[in-house]
C-alpha cells in the first residue's frame, strides 16, 4: 500500500508540473506566479522519487501522503481554472492570483514543517529500538535534508518557528498614527492586577492583523523583544492545546502531552519564564472572536516584562480602552488604490475623476481599496469607466468584490437575531447622515418590544462590534436613561452591507423596504395604477429636490413604521398612508437647511394605532388646525421645528385630542412661549424643552400637568425664572434647569415639590440664593452642580439625610453644531 500512495505522489506532482508548464505557455495574465511554481516541482521531483523506495520500505501510514496528494490534485484544479478565466472577470483575476500564491505557499511549508517533522518521528523511533532499519531511517535523513535546502525559501516567513509574525504588506499608508499609539502603550510597564494587555479593533478589513504585523516588524520592537515575539490567531473556534503546543514547537521543545489544562498553563508559564530571562515576551492573539475572551485570560501570566496584544472585531471592555482603526482619509486611500492597481500617474490614461469616484465608493476601506486596485489592474480604460459609472449611479462595491462582502459578513454570524435587525434598521436613514438614537429607540421600542434601555443597549452592542460610531454632544449625569444627546453614524461600506442583507427578497417580499429616489428615478412598479401589495413592516423613503413625481398606488397594510428622509422646501405627505392601519412609528427629517412645510397632516387622523412622532426640520401647524385625534399617541418629538402654532387654535380640546400622550420633547426649537395648550395635556409624564434660546417664560397653566414626573428646561439662556406655579406640580421627581444662564432664584415655595429626587443646576451661574422651604425637599436625593454654586448647597447635606451633592465641569462640546 505504501509503494501505491508514494507512487501516487510523485504521480499527483508530476501531473501538476505538466498542466502549470501547459498553462503558462498560454496565458500571460499568471506567468510570473506559474513560472515560481514550474521552478518549486521541478526541484522538488528527483527528491520525492528518492524517497518513495525508502518510505516503502518502512510502511508509513498513507494519511501522511495523502494530505500532499490532495494538495497537488486541488492546485492541478486551480490551474485548470486560471486558464478558463475571462478577460473581463478582474474581481476573478485578483480571487485567482491569491489562492496560487497560498498554493505555492501550502506546498512549501508541507516540506519545511511536516515532513521536518516526521522525519524527527522516525529517528526517535530508530532510536528506541528498531535499529535494523537504522540505514534507512539515516537515509531518509539524509534525502529530506537535500530536499529541506533545495525548496526555494517562502519570502514572507523571515523568522524561525510556527508562531513567527507574519510581515506586513509591502506597500501600507494611514498606520502611521495609530502604530505609534500602539507603541506608546506598548512601553507602559504597569504590573496591577493584570498584566499589560493593549487591544486593536476595528471592522473587517480595517487593517487590524496589519498593524500588528507592524508592530511585530518594526525595527524598536524586535530590537526590544528579540525573538521573543509570538504570533497567534485565535480565529473563530480556538483550541487551548493546539496554541499551547505551537508555542512549544516554536521554541525548539519537543511536542509534549498534558494530563490536564492546568497543567498544560504551568507549563507555558514555566516556558515563558525561562524566555524572558533573556528578552521581554510579545504574544500576538489575532482574530479573537466574542467568546474566546476567557481563553486570552489564560495566558495572562504576572511575568515582568511581558506583554500581550489582541486583535478583534468587537470591543473587549475589560481591557482597556482599544485603539479603533478608522477609514482612511482621501490622500492615503488614492495612494493605496494606485498602487494596488499598478497605476503609474505619470503614464496612465485613467482619468483622475473616474479614480476618484471609485476610491470614494470604497469608502476608505483598505481591503475594499487594494481588492479593487488588483481586480481593475492592467484593465482597459473602459473597464474602468464602467465601474466608476456603476458606483456614481449608487452601486455599491461590495457587488464587485467577494472579498470585501465576506470579510464583512463574518461578523454576523456571531450576531443574534435582535443585533443583525437593529444593525439593518441603520440602513434606513441617510447616507453620510447623523442618525438620531431617539429616533432608533422609537422604533425599535414598537417593533421589537424594548423598553428604552434595552434599546440604547442594542445601539452599544452594535458599536462594540464595530458596526456603528456614537457621538455624545453632552453629558449627562442625572438620569441613567438618557439618549436626547446619542447619534449614531455608519461606514458608508456598513450602510451598504444593510441595505443589501434587507434586499435579498422582491421588494414586494421584503421585510424591510428602502426607496431612495433621487428625481424621478423611480422603481418599474411606480408608475403603474394597479395597486402595489408590499409585506413590509418598515418602510423608508428618501427623496431629494428633484422629486416632483406623483405618489403610486401602494398598499402598505403591513407597515408598522414609516421613515421618510425629505429634501425640500415642501412636503406633501402619501394619500398611501390611509392604509397604514397598524402603524406605531412615523419619523419625518428634513435635510435641507430651512424648515420644511408639510402638507395632508390631516391623513395623521387614519393612523389609529400611530405612537410615537418624530419631526425634524418641520413646520408643525396641523395639529391646531385638522383637529386630528390621536388616541393612542404616546410621544412626539420636535427637534428644530417651528411649533408656535402646534397646540394654538384646537377645535377640540388637546388633552381630547391626545389622550393617552405621555411626552413631549422640544429640541432647538424657535419658540418665544411654551405654547398654551401643551399645559391642558394632563396625561403627561415627561416634558423636555433644550436649546431653545429664545424661550423667555413658561406658563401659568403648567401647574395643570399634575401626573408630570419629570420637567427639563434645559439651555434656554432666555428662561429669566420659573413660574411659581410649578411648585404644584406634587408629582415631579426629576427638575433639570442647567445652562439656564439667566435663571437667578428658584420659586419661594420650591418645597412642596414633596416627590422631587433629582435637581440639575449646572450651569445656573446667576443662581446666587435658595429659598428657605428648600429644606423641606424631605425626598431630595441627588443634586448636580457646578464649582461656582457648589457653596449654596452644601449646607443642604445636614438638613437633608441622604443628600448627594455632585460637582461638574463644564462641558464645552460643539458636536452639535455639525447636526
Amino acid at each position: 500500500m505504501s509503494v501505491v500512495i508514494d507512487a501516487l505522489v510523485g504521480g499527483a506532482i508530476e501531473a501538476l508540473l505538466d498542466t502549470v508548464i501547459e498553462i503558462k505557455e498560454k496565458n500571460d495574465k499568471f506567468k510570473p506566479s506559474l513560472e515560481k511554481l514550474e521552478t518549486t516541482l521541478k526541484s522538488l521531483t528527483p527528491f520525492i522519487k528518492q524517497i518513495e523506495g525508502i518510505d516503502a520500505k518502512l510502511d508509513r501510514p498513507k494519511s501522511e501522503t495523502e494530505r500532499l496528494i490532495k494538495r497537488m490534485e486541488s492546485g492541478k484544479n486551480l490551474v485548470l481554472k486560471c486558464s478558463k478565466l475571462q478577460w473581463w472577470d478582474c474581481c476573478g483575476k485578483a480571487n485567482r492570483q491569491e489562492e496560487l500564491e497560498e498554493l505555492y505557499d501550502s506546498i512549501c511549508e508541507f516540506f519545511k514543517l511536516e515532513l521536518q517533522a516526521i522525519n524527527t518521528r522516525d529517528v526517535k523511533e530508530a532510536l528506541v529500538g528498531v535499529r535494523d532499519i537504522q540505514g534507512g531511517v539515516r537515509e531518509i535523513q539524509v534525502e529530506i535534508g537535500k530536499l529541506s535546502k533545495m525548496v526555494p525559501r517562502n519570502e514572507r516567513v523571515e523568522l524561525r518557528g510556527v508562531c513567527s509574525p507574519p510581515k506586513p504588506p509591502a506597500f501600507i499608508v494611514g498606520f502611521d498614527v495609530p502604530l505609534k499609539q500602539l507603541k506608546l502603550k506598548l512601553k507602559d510597564d504597569r504590573i496591577g492586577d493584570h498584566p499589560v494587555v493593549l487591544t486593536v479593533t476595528g471592522a473587517g478589513g480595517s487593517g487590524k492583523s496589519t498593524l500588528a504585523k507592524m508592530l511585530c516588524w518594526d525595527d524598536e520592537v524586535k530590537d526590544k523583544f528579540k525573538d521573543n515575539i509570538f504570533f497567534v490567531t485565535f480565529g473563530r473556534k480556538p483550541k487551548l492545546s493546539t496554541i499551547v503546543q505551537k508555542l512549544f514547537q516554536h521554541t525548539g521543545y519537543e511536542t509534549l502531552e498534558f494530563q490536564s489544562d492546568e497543567e498544560m498553563l504551568n507549563q507555558i508559564e514555566n516556558l515563558l519564564n525561562q524566555l524572558v530571562r533573556k528578552n521581554p515576551i510579545l504574544l500576538v492573539l489575532d482574530d479573537v472572536w466574542p467568546g474566546s475572551e476567557s481563553l486570552v485570560d489564560k495566558f495572562e501570566f504576572h511575568i515582568q516584562d511581558y506583554k500581550i496584544l489582541v486583535t478583534s472585531r468587537v470591543v473587549i471592555g475589560r481591557f482597556g480602552n482599544p485603539i479603533v482603526l478608522k477609514p482612511l482619509g482621501d490622500a492615503d486611500a488614492i495612494k493605496l488604490f494606485q498602487h494596488s492597481a499598478s497605476l503609474n500617474h505619470s503614464s496612465s490614461d485613467v482619468p483622475d475623476d473616474v479614480v476618484k469616484e471609485i476610491v470614494r465608493g470604497c469608502s476608505g476601506s483598505p481591503m475594499a481599496l487594494r481588492v479593487n486596485g488588483r481586480s481593475l489592474s492592467q484593465q482597459q480604460r473602459v473597464v474602468w469607466q464602467e465601474r466608476a459609472k456603476e458606483l456614481s449611479r449608487g452601486g455599491s462595491v461590495l457587488h464587485s468584490s467577494s472579498d470585501v462582502l465576506d470579510s464583512l459578513q463574518k461578523c454576523f454570524d456571531l450576531l443574534d437575531p435582535m443585533g443583525i435587525e437593529c444593525f439593518q434598521d441603520l440602513g434606513l436613514f441617510p447616507e453620510d447622515q447623523r442618525i438620531p438614537a431617539a429616533a432608533l429607540v422609537d422604533m425599535w421600542t414598537e417593533l421589537y418590544g424594548d423598553d428604552d434601555t434595552s434599546a440604547l443597549a442594542n445601539i452599544y452592542k452594535l458599536v462594540n462590534w464595530n458596526l456603528a460610531d456614537i457621538v455624545v454632544t453632552r453629558k449627562v449625569e442625572i438620569e441613567t436613561v438618557d439618549y436626547s444627546y446619542h447619534y449614531v453614524m455608519q461606514h458608508d461600506l456598513l450602510r451598504e452591507l444593510a441595505i443589501l442583507q434587507t434586499s435579498q427578497k422582491p421588494e414586494a417580499e421584503r421585510n424591510k423596504l428602502i426607496l431612495d429616489i433621487g428625481g424621478n428615478d423611480l422603481p418599474k412598479w411606480w408608475t403603474t395604477e394597479k395597486e402595489y401589495h408590499i409585506k413590509a413592516r418598515v418602510l423608508s423613503i428618501s427623496t431629494d429636490e428633484a422629486f416632483a413625481t406623483e405618489w403610486c398606488n401602494l398598499e402598505p397594510s403591513e407597515v408598522e413604521a414609516l421613515v421618510l428622509n425629505i429634501r425640500a422646501a415642501k412636503f406633501t405627505l402619501p394619500m398611501f398612508m390611509k392604509k397604514m392601519r397598524k402603524l406605531k412609528v412615523l419619523i419625518v427629517s428634513n435635510y435641507d437647511f430651512f424648515q420644511m412645510e408639510l402638507n395632508n397632516s390631516e391623513l395623521l387622523g387614519y393612523l389609529s394605532e400611530l405612537k410615537r412622532i418624530r419631526f425634524e426640520k418641520v413646520s408643525v401647524p396641523f395639529l391646531g388646525k385638522a383637529g386630528i385625534q390621536l388616541k393612542n399617541l404616546q410621544k412626539i418629538s420636535l427637534f428644530m421645528c417651528n411649533v408656535n402654532e402646534a397646540f394654538e387654535n384646537c377645535t377640540t380640546e388637546v388633552s381630547e385630542m391626545l389622550p393617552s400622550l405621555l411626552e413631549i420633547n422640544i429640541d432647538y426649537c424657535n419658540m418665544v412661549a411654551l405654547p398654551n395648550g401643551i399645559s391642558n395635556i394632563v396625561s403627561l409624564k415627561k416634558l423636555s424643552i433644550t436649546k431653545c434660546h429664545k424661550l423667555s417664560q413658561l406658563p401659568e397653566g403648567i401647574k395643570n400637568l399634575v401626573n408630570l414626573e419629570s420637567l427639563r428646561v434645559s439651555s434656554c439662556a432666555s428662561l429669566a425664572e420659573l413660574p411659581e406655579s410649578i411648585t404644584r406640580l406634587r408629582n415631579l421627581k426629576l427638575l433639570d434647569i442647567s445652562e439656564c444662564i439667566s435663571i437667578s432664584n428658584l420659586p419661594e415655595k420650591v418645597g412642596e415639590l414633596c416627590s422631587l429626587r433629582k435637581l440639575n443646576v449646572r450651569g445656573c451661574s446667576n443662581l446666587s440664593e435658595l429659598p428657605s422651604s428648600i429644606m423641606d425637599l424631605g425626598n431630595l436625593r441627588d443634586v448636580i452642580c457646578d464649582e461656582e454654586t457648589k457653596e449654596l448647597w452644601e449646607d443642604l447635606k445636614t438638613a437633608l439625610n441622604g443628600l448627594k451633592i455632585e460637582v461638574v465641569q463644564a462641558d464645552i462640546n460643539l458636536h452639535w453644531l455639525h447636526h
